[in-house]
């Protein structure tokens, strides 16, 4: 069997996704192999931007938020799917893209089912909400011939929690799910002009970014409340915020909801397209998340010369060395995400190596090429199996 006859079925959940792992479908076309791609909803009214000259195929049923009579629809529509395109391998990003993926593929025999997990749900939940997260990525898991964590740290969870056998659970290169652009996310790409213009509405010392979901778990009542509490020291440095609020499925509280839009040194840029002139205008990149697979926006950041304060999860702790590239902090805690941006503002020795050795420490773990060259190692192995 060719190359060319073997076809890959990459499934997210959201067709936004797609944006985590851009330019991987067409470099693995590119490579020989018949790729096609499905998703729910949103679908756009012209090409998916992320999957020009990629087959796309909308599952309407499959939504974010769980929804039992949606999600057994999402399962007969991907069973369908399978059945009509019949792929040799299906592979599988984001939890309920796994679940309804994985599933269906186990159902219709789809010789090579893989999943990467890019962050698990249940980490942060406790009782029988987390009894539940924790049976759907059993059940994922069960239905997956490899699962693929995009952490060294999500692969020891993943095991300690012993939801797969170890044998089947296994890390591409570094990390991450997609690697980093080191040629897009470079400052002599970015603008001065937009630069130099969003740094003047700021008007401000020292620039703290968030960039992100604008979400409780993302960390930002912690960031709201001890940049407020710097702020009354400092009153020059400001609060950059990019990223869309979803107060519909994790929802801020009232008071950091209205902090957020009435304090004077707080700036909400909302969604943007293109951030790198955003990161390229900060000073330093603040990221409390609680948790995370592999945060792209760390990785971002680090490239165009920002150092991060991350918290102590895996991911963040694997892009982040403490005091080499940025701090890292125990996560929902106040007090030490005020003491960490206090360093970087007060401590210029330690902030100008962590400036001076951001982008280096990027560049060399985690360049996009090197990523993309390990799934397609990954892909070809299995192509050998199907090819014998």
């Amino acid at each position: 069997m060719e190359k060319k006859d073997i076809k890959i079925l990459r499934v997210v959940t959201s067709s936004i996704s797609f944006e985590l792992i851009k330019g991987q479908a067409q470099f693995i076309q590119g490579e020989g192999y018949n790729v096609i791609a499905a998703s729910g909803p949103p679908f756009p009214e012209g090409d998916i931007p992320q999957l020009i000259e990629i087959r796309f195929i909308p599952l309407p049923h499959l939504v974010r938020p769980i929804n039992i009579k949606e999600d057994l629809l999402a399962i007969f529509d991907m069973i369908r799917l399978i059945r009509k395109e019949r792929p040799d391998i299906i592979h599988s990003h984001t939890p309920k893209a796994g679940l309804i993926g994985m599933v269906a593929g186990w159902m219709c025999r789809v010789p090579i089912r893989l999943h990467t997990v890019a962050g698990m749900p249940l980490i942060v939940h406790h009782g029988f909400k987390r009894k539940i997260l924790e049976c759907v990525e059993r059940i994922t898991y069960a239905c997956a011939s490899y699962v693929y964590p995009n952490s060294h740290r999500l692969k020891e969870i993943i095991i300690s929690l012993k939801i797969a056998p170890p044998e089947k659970i296994k890390v591409l290169g570094q990390g991450s799910s997609n690697g980093i652009n080191t040629n897009y996310f470079c400052i002599d790409q970015t603008s001065k002009e937009s630069v130099a213009t969003i740094r003047k509405h700021l008007n401000g010392d020292f620039v703290f970014l968030f960039v992100g979901r604008i979400v409780k778990d993302k960390g930002i009542c912690e960031l709201v409340e001890a940049f407020v509490r710097l702020h009354k020291e400092y009153p020059h440095i400001r609060l950059l915020l990019v990223g869309s609020f979803e107060q519909e499925l994790d929802p801020l509280p009232e008071s950091i909801y209205n902090t957020i839009q009435t304090h004077e040194a707080i700036c909400y840029a909302g969604w943007k397209e293109d951030v790198r002139p955003w990161i390229v205008a900060a000073d330093a990149l603040s990221f409390p998340s609680y948790r995370e697979g592999f945060p792209n926006v760390v990785m971002q950041a680090g490239a165009l010369g920002l150092p991060s304060i991350v918290t102590d999860i895996n991911g963040c702790n694997e892009i982040i060395v403490e005091g080499e590239n940025g701090l890292i902090i125990p996560p929902q805690d106040t007090n030490a995400l005020y003491r960490g941006m206090k360093s970087m503002i007060e401590d210029k020795d330690l902030y100008n190596k962590c400036k001076k050795n951001a982008r280096p420490m990027i560049t060399s773990r985690y360049k996009q090429e090197d990523l993309w060259q390990s799934i397609l190692e990954m892909y070809n192995t299995f192509s050998s199996t199907q090819k014998s």
